[in-house]
């Protein structure tokens, strides 16, 4: 088995699972889960930049799961597993409530909605501006990815790789798409995304697929890998992490695949591909998109071209989240819930902030002028760069 997938494999409990497993809830197999290569040591660092921790706040442990804030506006929503959801104000709990058993995915937020979901497929959606309950739903099996919400519907991807959309007033099935999944695959935690008149979502085996809103029909599909190698493990070739959407452009990026980029303006054609291999995720701006590799390495790349801008290779193993970019700098987390700020321009460090010790398996989020992180030892932090 190659180093790569054996350090993944170390970084995200409970990754690889048979497609069979998943419905089931079973636990997915990770046999690797004590070894992988060591952790790159982090070299002292004078600071150009000041981090300053504005707020905090204990969600509670995330256990199995993977659970990420939503941003609306000033208030960030948040959950932990035994079924706590609360909404922040400035780091304050405006409301807090227990949904009354435990929950495996969340957050999803919009329209004044607060959704999260739990291993036996079931939805729950509150009311944004008091936490009362509106309505619930089922699905076909585990969710494990944050419901993704809009005025459009909340979309629910089900462990079984089936995308839902369910109506936003009484959480009604307005339609369902199915696909066929492989023998083998990452236990996915990346939610649908809506973006002008799609869901977008990737799957295993490397697709990209728009759905239309209407009905859920396929009206484009992007190719960012091909599985290739001679094992199941081999042929794995995920796209595990949220894609990233701006106006007509749609980039992905897949676990032993590629990172690629369409436009939707023409039909979904791709713009271009490069091979890298990440289930951490990417992020764009104006004009770069930014992708954390599966080795640690965050790099810059041109959005129209896929040219190498630079490479920040300092962070070799230690499972580093995927980035989110403002104002001149980058944010990436690590496997010790550390953030680390880079230059955008040249990847240069800037800064290093510290949280609870624990990792952080999702992307660092923008808030107001800084980041948000979460870690899975429950720590939420806001932070500002001054």
């Amino acid at each position: 088995m190659s180093l790569r997938l054996i350090a993944l494999l170390a970084s995200m409990p409970l990754l690889l699972a048979a497609c069979s497993t998943l419905s089931d809830g079973m636990d997915a197999i990770n046999p690797f889960a004590s070894s992988g290569p060591k952790m790159a040591a982090l070299t002292p660092l004078t600071a150009s930049v000041e981090v300053k921790e504005q707020w905090s706040f204990n969600a509670g442990k995330a256990r199995d799961y993977t659970f990420k804030p939503a941003i609306v506006g000033n208030a960030v929503f948040v959950a932990e597993a035994d079924g706590t959801v609360n909404r922040l104000e400035d780091g304050k709990s405006v409301w807090k409530i227990k949904v009354g058993q435990p929950i495996s995915a969340g957050v999803g937020a919009a329209s004044g909605l607060v959704v999260v979901a739990t291993a036996k497929g079931e939805v729950l959606a509150f009311a944004a501006d008091d936490g009362q309950p509106k309505w619930k739903a089922r699905v076909s099996s585990e969710v494990i990815a944050p419901p993704a919400v809009s005025a459009d519907g909340v979309a629910v991807r089900s462990g079984d790789n089936r995308v839902f959309l369910l109506d936003l007033n009484d959480g009604g099935r307005k339609w369902v798409y199915q696909r066929a999944t492989p023998s083998l695959s990452l236990r996915n935690t990346a939610p649908p995304v809506f973006g002008d008149r799609y869901v977008f979502v990737g799957f295993p085996g490397g697709k990209l697929v728009a759905l239309g809103l209407q009905n859920g029909a396929p009206v484009w599909e992007g190719t960012v890998a091909l599985p290739k190698g001679a094992t199941e493990l081999d042929r794995v070739a995920d796209i595990a992490s949220l894609p990233a959407f701006d106006g007509s452009q749609v980039c992905a990026v897949a676990f032993q695949g590629r990172v690629a980029c369409f436009d939707l303006g023409q039909g979904g054609a791709t713009i271009w591909a490069r091979d890298m291999s990440s289930a951490s995720g990417l992020a764009l701006d104006g004009r770069y998109l930014f992708v954390t590799d599966e080795k640690g390495a965050v790099h810059a790349l041109d959005r129209q071209s896929g040219s190498s801008l630079w490479k920040q290779d300092k962070l070799l193993n230690r499972h580093v989240s995927g980035p989110a970019v403002r104002r001149g700098q980058v944010a990436v987390a690590d496997g010790e819930g550390i953030v680390h700020l880079l230059s955008r321009e040249d990847g240069g460090f800037l800064a290093r902030h510290k949280t609870d010790g624990t990792p952080v398996r999702t992307p660092v989020q923008v808030l107001g002028n800084g980041f948000l992180i979460q870690t899975t030892g429950g720590k939420v932090s806001a932070i500002e760069i001054q």
